[in-house]
């Protein structure tokens, strides 16, 4: 996964400045992430226009906690990454869209037209959809840094 352009700046300001990251770590932040796929690099801009890809699709929460996510260490000249704790279950495909999700960006927001993205990366194995499919993570899935 690789932090978008905002959230590289808001990283900065938190670590040297010690300003607090809106909606993650203040007091009463949330306590959701939320979860998003796209048919294609959405890139460090953090583009929504290739976000989805059928008409029922939403973005998911999932806890912001160990609860919700595993998170391994780029130990070893390996790279980071983190996996959902359970199956991450979007909304079934009713139409008859078909495509190929092949990155996830974890966002602070369900709205599709606020982006306030986080991290995105490519999502290991892609995720193929199509009528009557209901794309999921699994804790076999991943989505890497890079």
């Amino acid at each position: 996964m690789s932090k978008l352009d905002t959230h590289e700046y808001d990283w900065l300001r938190h670590i040297f400045n010690a300003v607090a990251i809106s909606n993650l770590n203040t007091s009463g932040g949330s306590t959701l992430l939320w979860l998003g796929l796209h048919t294609a690099d959405p890139g460090d801009a953090g583009s929504t226009a290739v976000e989805g890809g059928y008409t029922a699709y939403t973005r998911i929460s999932v806890d912001r906690s160990t609860a919700g996510w595993a998170v391994t260490s780029g130990t070893s000249n390996a790279v980071a990454t983190v996996a959902p704790v359970a199956t991450i279950s979007f909304p079934q495909v009713a139409t008859t869209s078909t495509g190929t999700f092949t990155h996830g960006t974890v966002y602070t927001s369900s709205a599709i037209s606020s982006s306030g993205g986080l991290y995105n990366g490519t999502i290991t194995p892609n995720i193929n959809f199509s009528q009557n499919v209901t794309p999921q993570l699994t804790t076999g899935s991943s989505i890497t840094e890079t």
